[in-house]
């Protein structure tokens, strides 16, 4: 792709709340941009985009799905343009609900843009805040869309204002709604002025300009003039025009002020419409054209060199070295497995090699795929800029970076979130047991949220993941397809363990059996991590070496090191993983002959076992924050069923006769939470759990758990 053609080449992904009407905007997408022929629907499984035999089945996005389609903008019906380009869009359809939270997390790592969507009835829903979030991490530029126009209850001012307030962005509307609910009929462009309404007949695909409705007349004026005032206090050039005329800011010079503001996350263009009812679909994918970038308006890509960790930069041309990033593993029936490559730098040739950085080893790629949700069609070459998929590789996993072996590089990984919930599983058949590590091992491979253990007093295997229905789905494909049957245990909560005090130990290790012993001898000072500012607690060991004098040899201390990494893993109460902790070695000794780095590394494991009692140790427990609407009449007993599972309230506001509870409720009192929800309210309030964060279980239940785990009845 030459330089001048990356400018019309577009990377988004679409997030939002689960329901908020994702995938069926990519559903019409696909249909006005000529990739599909006929609107697949979520509710009656035939969505292209949601094309696992779960997804279908529960209506729901599970993985993100990938496609490039082509769009001609700027468009002019019944008019040849001349000006018209054709763009590339590469999107992303990512899930909503929580518990697939990594495909948010590493489509938006890749992509330039995103579409946020709202829905008009619920406006910002805690998936909204979440995905937000993650969007601002990786400082994506995005561009809003209020969907579900046609819905009873349906307010563009008012998720507008929840935008706002919620999400704390500047939220400016390029476009104000005609009519709402069933009402909804087109939308006014307040950079043009213009009114466009779509027509039924033809499933939306063209539409008419007609004359503004009067009864919108004053509020499109007030709004305009809002969208202008917010282009001249972003543009300096466009403020000294804005008080001697404005009329005299042409629709070009909004446009390109508006684009600029997006880039720098100044503020966010609001449009309106229902993918549904087909309205609104087009002027999007104008928007995603005219104001989200291209791979040229970013900066260029750090990344460091694996051997000297110099800081390098790569430019989005063809002409700089191969740098791409493996963001997500898949497998497919008839391929094979797929990595799925954003492509920073340089060109890949079907049938070259590339060196992957993490093994340090050449991989051929023997095939290269353009995607459409779980088809592929093959190409000869990717170029800077591009997203695709590769085949025939054999070893690279998520977060890799893929170079020519001239120019090593390492891209920024991708950071996943820790499970919060585990289950006990093991195959009906005991000669299965081989093939469940290998098809469990697979699973891995392509989602990085999902962990195998062993329990080390039990011997079962713990499945762990990010919530009851991600691993509900997990051992649905085991069963599908890998045709594993599957006995599961009761849901686990992933406790941690932590230390709150800060004391002082010396461990003497000795071992004599004759010939050559064992002995090594560490003072050392263990406790929790110091919170540094504003910045959460960083997880991991912070180790500090104050070693002088050589009273231990140098190459012995990052046995030392290992030693008190590797005890993290099993905590002093009850085995649960420490999460983060503090260790500063001060003294010690060695002996000439006996002391080794083996030596050494059992004397901090050792010392650990026994420090880590004395440095009063507690146990934590992840929390959900959980947000229940419900209607008015039930709100007594959705409070009293909160308070019961010891949830503490964060707060309570009316959104079009339903009541919004919020509350931070521990994970482990929440299984089964949906079900009971419906019981109490006769099947009408719905629940959104996120993970919060850990915190440490009361006294008189950790004892409890403790007990349970040591086997010891009470």
């Amino acid at each position: 792709m030459a330089t001048n053609e990356l400018t019309f080449l577009r990377n988004i992904g679409i997030m939002a709340h689960i329901d908020a009407g994702k995938t069926t905007t990519t559903e019409r997408i696909l249909y006005y941009t000529g990739l599909t022929h006929k609107i697949g629907e979520v509710h009656d499984g035939g969505a292209v985009m949601d094309w696992m035999a779960q997804e279908q089945e529960r209506g729901i996005t599970i993985t993100s799905a990938a496609t490039t389609t082509f769009w001609k903008y700027p468009t002019i019906q019944g008019k040849s343009n001349e000006k018209t380009q054709t763009y590339k869009i590469n999107i992303i359809d990512t899930p909503g609900h929580v518990d697939f939270t990594v495909e948010v997390e590493r489509s938006l790592r890749v992509l330039d843009g995103a579409v946020a969507l709202f829905c008009a009835v619920s406006g910002v829903e805690p998936q909204s805040e979440t995905v937000w979030r993650q969007a601002d991490k990786y400082k994506v530029p995005r561009i809003c869309f209020i969907n579900k126009m046609d819905r009873a209850g349906a307010n563009f001012f008012n998720a507008l204002n929840e935008i706002k307030e919620k999400l704390g962005t500047n939220p400016v509307p390029l476009q104000i709604p005609i009519g709402s609910e069933a009402a909804f009929k087109g939308v006014v462009d307040l950079i043009t002025n213009e009114a466009m309404i779509w027509n039924e007949d033809d499933l939306g695909m063209t539409y008419q300009v007609v004359a503004i409705p009067d009864d919108l007349v004053e509020t499109i004026e007030e709004w305009r003039q809002k969208l202008i005032e917010n282009v001249a206090s972003y543009d300096e050039g466009l403020m000294e025009k804005f008080f001697d005329n404005p009329k005299a800011i042409t629709t070009d010079e909004i446009r390109a002020a508006v684009r600029k503001a997006v880039m720098d996350l100044s503020f966010s263009p609001v449009l309106c419409g229902s993918a549904f009812k087909n309205k609104g679909v087009q002027a999007l994918l104008d928007a995603v054209c005219a104001y989200l970038p291209s791979p040229l308006d970013l900066p260029p890509v750090a990344c460091i060199h694996p051997d000297t960790n110099e800081t390098a930069f790569r430019k989005p041309e063809n002409s700089e070295p191969f740098t791409a990033l493996a963001f997500k593993i898949a497998t497919d029936p008839f391929v094979g497995r797929l990595a799925f490559l954003r492509v920073y730098a340089g060109t890949l040739p079907a049938g070259s090699y590339v060196y992957n950085n993490r093994t340090g080893k050449k991989e051929r790629i023997s095939r290269l795929m353009q995607m459409h949700a779980n088809k592929q069609n093959p190409i000869d070459t990717v170029q800077a800029g591009d997203i695709c998929a590769v085949v025939g590789f054999k070893e690279i996993k998520t977060g890799d970076t893929l170079t020519s072996e001239k120019h090593k590089a390492i891209l920024e990984a991708i950071t996943f979130p820790e499970p919060v919930i585990g289950y006990s599983i093991e195959p009906k058949k005991q000669a299965d047991q081989d093939k469940l590590t290998m098809s469990i091992a697979k699973l891995m491979e392509e989602d990085p949220t999902l962990r195998m253990e062993t329990n080390s007093e039990t011997g079962q295997t713990i499945l762990k993941g990010m919530g009851e229905l991600h691993l509900e789905i997990i051992i649905d494909r085991l069963k599908r397809e890998f045709k594993l049957e599957i006995n599961q245990g009761a849901p686990q909560v992933a406790y941690k363990e932590a230390l709150t005090t800060t004391i002082t130990h010396k461990e003497v290790y000795k071992k004599q059996t004759g010939g050559r012993g064992k002995f090594a001898d560490i003072s050392f000072e263990i406790g929790p991590r110091e919170k540094i500012g504003e910045e959460p607690i960083q997880p991991g060991l912070e180790f500090v070496n104050k070693i002088v004098g050589g009273v231990i040899p140098k190459e012995f201390i990052p046995s030392i090191q290992k030693g008190f990494t590797m005890a993290m893993d099993n905590g002093p109460l009850a085995n649960y993983p420490v999460e983060s902790m503090r260790v500063k070695i001060f003294h010690g000794s060695y002996h000439e002959v006996d002391s080794d780095s083996l030596s050494f590394e059992l004397a901090a494991r050792v010392g650990f076992r026994a420090a880590a009692q004395k440095a009063s140790p507690v146990l934590l427990e992840p929390i959900m924050s959980i947000e229940v609407a419900t209607p008015d009449e039930f709100t007594g007993p959705v409070t009293g069923d909160l308070n019961r599972r010891r949830g503490i309230m964060k707060g309570m506001s009316s959104k079009i006769g339903l009541q919004m509870v919020k509350a931070d409720v521990p994970l482990a009192e929440l299984f089964g939470y949906v079900t009971d929800l419906r019981t109490i309210t006769s099947g009408r309030a719905s629940a959104s759990l996120t993970f919060s964060h850990y915190e440490p279980v009361p006294k008189n239940l950790a004892e409890g758990i403790i007990n349970k785990v040591k086997g010891i009845t009470v």
